[in-house]
Formats: structure tokens, C-alpha cells, sequence
């Protein structure tokens, strides 16, 4: 095989906007948007500091698999414009394969806006641009056969027809982590897919809106969505293989249908950002189950080590570490 991954999904620049002036208030009578970030309103918010940096989950993932030493390549589209050809760059870069990218001619590359508050938790605001317009040819279903594994991120536009593409694909190992329009899509949607699924990764927040979103426990108590075991057991019973739930300052949760892996935060040596640390867990992940033939508990104490060092430096690529420092 020509690759170990093949990352799918997003490629974008990612503005970052940092302020304190932020509140995070509790929301209880919402299941699933349990948390909001609010600011004054008509006011001047002052600002911290303001960062570009690359973003999007499928070029997250490639650099991620790359500075530990697989050889990668990225399904992506990107508008034929100077943020694209900077996009372009900085994955060959990294040593990523960028001959599967796809340019679309008279639209802008994707870029992300967010707000990062007081706890360096985030909130962004994606501009897809060409994003939308990421096609799944037969040359590229051809193409995405010549690997071990598809990481599978978020996808935009009219996204259902290509990831009915993407899991026609025999013969590969898939990764999934899900974007915002696959989990409001809900369970009914993506349930298809779970059971050709070797690993799906989620967050707290979209566990919670994946399990509601099913009818067989739609009327479960808000205790129930409050715990991720259930959740994670909710999930599997789907079809995937492996689910693992991320939890923030928490740590992670792993379950393979019989036992659960609890993995707790590797405490980084400063804590500045969290943009971009799920791709960095769950990319690394998948390559310790690559370099530990399976085993998930040191794939996960791997994943939390890569994700610390993202935390401590900004942007979502910056910290990410090489095979050599991780291991």
C-alpha cells in the first residue's frame, strides 16, 4: 500500500481572536448546548492577541500523521487563491502528500473565525469556501483503496452522497470523527455507517446530541446523558468498533464493546489553547493502535501525551510533537 493515511475533510486558515472579557454561563434547561460564552452586548471587547494559523480537521490529522512518521496524504478542496496555495505550502511542508487536494476555480479557501475565552476554551465560526465543493470522483475512489486507513473529519456542503462514497470503500480501516452537520444530521443519518467504522471519536457535547437524536432514548433522563459510559455504550450498540468519547480537562473514554478505558489529561507544562487538540487526540490515537498492534490502552496514553503539547503552544498544529519526542 502507497500510504499508512489518508486523511478527508477540511482544510482552512484558522483566525484566532483571544479575550478574557468573555462569561461562561451554565445552560440547564438545554440536554445538549449544556454551556454558552457570552459577552456585553454593544461593546468594545478588548483583545489579547490575535493568531492565523493552519486549521481544518483533515489538515490537522495529515500534519499530526506525519510528524509521527507515516507517510500521508489529503482529500481536500481548497479555492484557487493565495490562502489555498499557503495551504498547499505548509502541508508539503510537513511532508504531507497534497496531490489528491482539489482546487475550485472562482471560490475562496475555507477559512474558521473564533473567539478563544478566560479558560481557552473556544468558539468558532467556519467559513466553508470551497470546503462545500469537496467531491469524491472515481479517480479518487481508486486512489483512497492504496491505504491502510481513512481518517474521516468533518465534511460540508452536500456532504451525504460523498460519504456514502467514502464507506463503499473496501479493503481500508476507517477513523471518524464527525463534524457538526453528520451529528445534527443525527443517529438515523450516520447509523449506516457505524458498523464499517473501526474507530468514531466525539466530544461530550456530540455524544450527548448523537444519543438524543435516537429514538430509543430520546426519554431517558437528563442523568443519562450526563454519563458517558452510557453514552459510549449507546454509541456502540450502533456498530463501531471502538468509541471514544473526549472530555475536556476530564481526560478521554474509550470502549470496544466489552471493557472501558479511561485515559486521564497529560498535564501540559503551560495550558494556552485548545484549538485543534481533538484532532490532535484522535489522530494520534489511531496511529498508537498502528504502533501498538491494537492495544488501546497505550494508543490513548499516547494520544493524551501528543494533545498536552498541543495545549501548551497556540494554534492547532504549532505543538504538535515528531515519533522521536513522543515515544
Amino acid at each position: 500500500m502507497k500510504y499508512d493515511f489518508i486523511t478527508i475533510g477540511g482544510a482552512c486558515e484558522d483566525l484566532s481572536i483571544f479575550t478574557d472579557e468573555g462569561v461562561l454561563m451554565d445552560n440547564p434547561k438545554d440536554a445538549v448546548k449544556q454551556k454558552l460564552l457570552g459577552f456585553e452586548y454593544g461593546a468594545k471587547v478588548k483583545v489579547k492577541k490575535f493568531l492565523s494559523t493552519p486549521g481544518g480537521g483533515a489538515d490537522n490529522t495529515a500534519v499530526a500523521l506525519a510528524r509521527l512518521g507515516f507517510k500521508v496524504a489529503i482529500l481536500a478542496a481548497l479555492g484557487d487563491d493565495e490562502r489555498g496555495r499557503k495551504i498547499v505550502r505548509s502541508l508539503r511542508k510537513e511532508g504531507v502528500d497534497t496531490g489528491f487536494i482539489e482546487v475550485v476555480k472562482n471560490e475562496e479557501s475555507g477559512f474558521s473565525s473564533g473567539i478563544v475565552g478566560r479558560d481557552n476554551e473556544h468558539i468558532f465560526f467556519p467559513v466553508r469556501g470551497a470546503n462545500e465543493k469537496l467531491k469524491i470522483s472515481q479517480v479518487d475512489l481508486r486512489r483512497l483503496k492504496k491505504t491502510k486507513w481513512l481518517y474521516l473529519t468533518s465534511l460540508s456542503g452536500n456532504w451525504q452522497p460523498e460519504l456514502k462514497k467514502i464507506f463503499s470503500i473496501k479493503g481500508v480501516k476507517i477513523a471518524w470523527n464527525p463534524g457538526g452537520l453528520q451529528i445534527s444530521a443525527g443517529m438515523k443519518t450516520v447509523a449506516p455507517y457505524l458498523p464499517k467504522t473501526e474507530m468514531l471519536m466525539v466530544n461530550e457535547s456530540e455524544a450527548r446530541a448523537l444519543v438524543f437524536s435516537n429514538p430509543k432514548f430520546k426519554h431517558q433522563k437528563k442523568s443519562f446523558f450526563n454519563n458517558n459510559r452510557a453514552l459510549a455504550k449507546a454509541i456502540q450498540l450502533e456498530g463501531p468498533k471502538l468509541v471514544v468519547i473526549t472530555m475536556g480537562k476530564a481526560g478521554a473514554l474509550a470502549y470496544d464493546g466489552k471493557k472501558f478505558y479511561r485515559q486521564p489529561i497529560v498535564k501540559p507544562k503551560k495550558y494556552v489553547n485548545t484549538i485543534g487538540v481533538g484532532d490532535a487526540f484522535g489522530s494520534t490515537f489511531v496511529a498508537g493502535l498502528e504502533l501498538f498492534n491494537g492495544k488501546i490502552k497505550p494508543a490513548l496514553k499516547l494520544a493524551a501525551k501528543n494533545s498536552s503539547a498541543v495545549v501548551a503552544a497556540y494554534g492547532a498544529q504549532t505543538g504538535l510533537l515528531r515519533r522521536k519526542d513522543l515515544l
